[in-house]
């Protein structure tokens, strides 16, 4: 069974950020990751076609493919996990998040349905006019 992992892109304002912190890391180190403290142990279920589901400014905005996960340990002896990244950013539906900390699982029956240029809400609408017609049921 596929399960994603759903993650705040803390301190980052939109989209355009995220790409632009992501080229950097594609360009310094040949791929695509983030970091978390906590290791996933349903490794096999997330690499079985899960995706990281980005939350920016509390809305699901876009995701990408998980392609691998590494252990490592810190200078002062503390264990993180690098989570490895597909290239690229799908958008995604705008959906409402809490906020919370570090990174949680999601299932396949949770997750905002991709979008892209060609549906009606692609770009043509500004994205907090989505969320609030979303919040009432109109789109």
């Amino acid at each position: 069974m596929t399960i994603h992992i759903r993650k705040l892109a803390a301190g980052v304002e939109d989209i355009e950020e995220l790409e632009s912190i992501q080229a950097r890391k594609l360009r310094d180190y040949a791929m695509v990751f983030t970091d978390t403290r906590n290791t996933p142990k349903r490794k096999e279920e997330l690499l079985d076609g899960g995706s990281l589901y980005w939350v920016i400014k509390g809305q699901f905005r876009v995701r990408q493919e998980i392609t691998g996960f590494e252990e490592r340990m810190d200078d002062e002896g503390r264990k993180y996990c690098l989570i490895f990244l597909k290239p690229g950013l799908i958008r995604t539906q705008l959906k409402a998040q809490k906020p919370f900390q570090g990174w949680r699982y999601f299932e396949d029956k949770d997750i905002p349905r991709d979008i892209d240029e060609r549906s009606p809400e692609g770009d043509q609408l500004p994205e907090d006019m989505q969320s609030e017609l979303r919040e009432l049921g109109l789109l």
